[in-house]
């Protein structure tokens, strides 16, 4: 878990007691990483729940912010274990969050998304649901055009992460490139279509989805997933309009649009494949890049 100067005292201590007092499955560790200055007031609660976890905390700090992905990184390097969980500090994890996903991976997945329920002011106060693509072959189909995993669910071995390079510095954007590089990889990737986090959008979720700095962001991820072989040059023109656009339409616009058509595809896409009946090993995650061509149309 970050945390930065923007995250709220009352947020983080509902997240972090949900990731780790209430969960079914506790974690062994916790690394907790304060991302450059915070308010003395935030700065009183991550001392607090230092203080008074169950288990272990490793408290790291930086003194000047440095992004989300180095943070990840800074915060991967001092897991002593290979299975770790994501957890954002103003998200609320389900108590047996931990106990759906990490037997997936302990049983030979290397990234574990799930669903997600998103409130606005309370978990009471649910707004809408987002069900990932769960089959393998939906995912990295998915992957060319949109992020596949609810990035605040993901539960993966680290060495998974480490031979894709880690998150590295892509504002706005790193969740996403580590994904398409873990898939490209060879990476075995499964979703949970069970939403296992309760998604805080009440604050500019999607204010925060668009404006110039994520559609610069926008292109330099285009760009790269281009470079690696990710994307054809009629699929990268493709999404510079389609994502692109999508940065820069009104809130008002881009709201309806994300509930209608960007948060329902993994349901609509599990349902279908439902309707042809289960894989074979259905139960178990299964091999994303059975050929080489598994993100090539």
């Amino acid at each position: 878990m970050t945390v930065y100067g923007g995250d709220h005292p009352e947020y983080l201590r509902d997240a972090f007691r949900s990731a780790v007092h209430d969960q079914v499955l506790r974690p062994d560790q916790v690394v907790l990483v304060r991302d450059g200055p915070v308010s003395h007031e935030l700065e009183l609660c991550l001392k607090e729940l230092v203080a008074t976890s169950p288990v272990e905390v490793t408290f790291l700090r930086t003194e000047t912010n440095r992004g989300l992905g180095p943070a990840l990184d800074l915060g991967l390097s001092a897991c002593r274990h290979d299975i770790v969980a994501r957890m954002d500090a103003d998200d609320v994890a389900v108590p047996h969050r931990f106990a759906v996903q990490v037997p997936i991976v302990r049983d030979g997945a290397d990234l574990c998304g799930a669903g997600l329920l998103e409130f606005a002011t309370s978990v009471d106060d649910l707004v809408g649901l987002r069900t990932p693509p769960s089959d393998p072959k939906d995912i990295a189909r998915y992957s060319r055009l949109h992020d596949p995993f609810n990035h605040p669910t993901v539960v993966y071995r680290r060495r998974a992460v480490d031979a894709a390079g880690g998150y590295g510095d892509l504002p706005l954007m790193e969740d996403y490139w580590l994904f398409v590089r873990m898939i490209a990889g060879g990476a075995r990737v499964v979703n949970v279509p069970e939403p296992l986090v309760y998604y805080r959008v009440g604050d500019g979720a999607y204010e925060r989805r668009g404006g110039r700095d994520l559609l610069r962001s926008e292109i330099r991820l285009q760009r790269e997933m281009l470079r690696g072989g990710h994307l054809s040059r009629t699929q990268y023109v493709r999404n510079l309009v389609i994502r692109g656009g999508y940065r820069l339409v009104p809130t008002v616009v881009r709201r309806p649009v994300y509930r209608m058509v960007v948060a329902p595809y993994g349901a609509r896409r599990n349902r279908a494949r439902d309707d042809q009946g289960p894989a074979p090993h259905d139960s178990k995650p299964h091999d994303s890049k059975p050929q080489d061509s598994a993100l090539q149309d």
